[in-house]
């Protein structure tokens, strides 16, 4: 895949893999900055004595062109750039492990928001992670980050005091320095220090528009203002920062909002009861489901959901949504992880369950599967 990704079937995005999704971004700033060793990927980034990455979670690259009066400076870099697409689902947990290992979902195994351990009846919730599960032994594989130091990069991250040592670091972004910075003073004021060595990367996650997004909803005055103040933090963070040093602003997924007549309510529906007969456990998110069905049940559920969900979302048997390259390459160790029927809504739908997960029927703006808006990102550089 190469140049602007363009959506195919059922108005849906292909991940980038290889080209320019967020797996790309670490070998291509390795190259940038003139470190050798990494395997170079199709994304092509501007020489650089180090790099600053931003990551704006929820920061969609259509929503950054659609709202731009609210993002002057952010959205006056989008007529020089290429989108990037997020990964399969376009979410957090596995957008930001794909950035930090350089893998594919099916490669580093965070393959959604919730997914099963192999061998039980529970969800892993890989943005709280739990104490059962060894997030070295989940994702075994060195990052991108481990391996761009072990190339002589300075790496640093910078985030929130509370993020150090949990889970989703460790599986994701261990083998960086880490800053614990709460504020956007404190940020900026790391960032720059840390960009300071040669041949260097620091990363900046900020998570606030993503919350504002889901509580708020898009175009809500919250949303708005949150945005601006986003775009003020970019241009304040490149004022601050020398010009051989280059900024990359990027996003881990979009946002749809997705109002309460476009969804379904597993626990209220009237077929419910048939939605329900075969499946063993309902993980995934909202807008990405993973069923995972009882022994000989898989056929039976994927047509029940096909028929009952009909247009508003793309229905799939684990194979099916693995041979068309959604996840990458997948390891062995990590099939068991993935529904054994994949469920990826269209347009505003969503599947919710009031029972399972009630604080998600609560969000007015929701992401995860592979529409436009939710799967192009931003990659601006400045």
């Amino acid at each position: 895949m190469s140049g602007r990704p363009e959506p195919g079937a059922a108005g849906f995005v292909e991940p980038a893999y290889g080209v320019r999704s967020l797996g790309d971004v670490v070998p291509a700033v390795a190259a940038a900055v003139g470190t050798d060793g990494m395997t170079r990927s199709g994304l092509v980034l501007p020489e650089a004595a180090s790099y600053v990455v931003f990551l704006v979670d929820g920061l969609g690259a259509r929503l950054l062109a659609r709202y731009a009066h609210a993002a002057p400076y952010l959205s006056s870099l989008l007529d020089v750039s290429e989108p990037g697409t997020a990964g399969v689902p376009s979410t957090t947990a596995t957008s930001l492990t794909s950035l930090g290992t350089g893998l594919t979902p099916g490669g580093h195994g965070i393959v959604g928001f919730t997914s099963r351990i192999p061998g039980t009846d529970h969800l892993l919730n890989a943005l709280q992670w739990s104490k059962d599960v060894d997030p070295h032994v989940w994702q075994p594989n060195p990052t991108a980050f481990q391996r761009l130091r072990g190339l002589g990069s300075s790496v640093t991250v910078v985030n929130k005091r509370e993020f150090q040592g949990t889970g989703l670091t460790e599986a994701a972004q261990r083998g960086a320095d880490y800053v614990g910075a709460d504020r956007v003073g404190e940020r900026i004021a790391a960032a720059v220090a840390a960009s300071a060595e040669p041949r260097s990367l620091t990363y900046l996650y900020d998570g606030d528009l993503d919350w504002t997004g889901h509580r708020y909803g898009l175009a809500s005055r919250q949303w708005l203002q949150q945005l601006s103040m986003i775009d003020a933090e970019a241009e304040q963070l490149r004022d601050a920062l020398p010009r051989s040093v280059r900024l990359l602003v990027l996003a881990d997924h979009g946002m749809i909002d997705s109002p309460a007549e476009s969804r379904l309510d597993v626990d209220e529906h009237p077929e419910s009861a048939a939605l329900r007969d075969g499946l063993a456990l309902l993980g995934g998110e909202a807008r990405f489901r993973h069923l995972y069905c009882h022994r000989g049940a898989v056929a039976d559920v994927a047509a029940t959901w096909r028929q009952v969900l009909a247009e508003q979302a793309t229905v799939l048997t684990r194979e099916e949504a693995i041979g068309r390259g959604w996840f990458g390459q997948v390891s062995p160790s990590v099939l068991p992880r993935m529904g054994d029927v994949i469920v990826a809504s269209r347009g505003d739908f969503a599947v919710i369950s009031t029972a399972n997960f009630p604080y998600e029927a609560t969000l007015v703006g929701l992401h995860g599967s592979l529409t436009p808006d939710e799967m192009l990102i931003p990659l601006l550089v400045d």
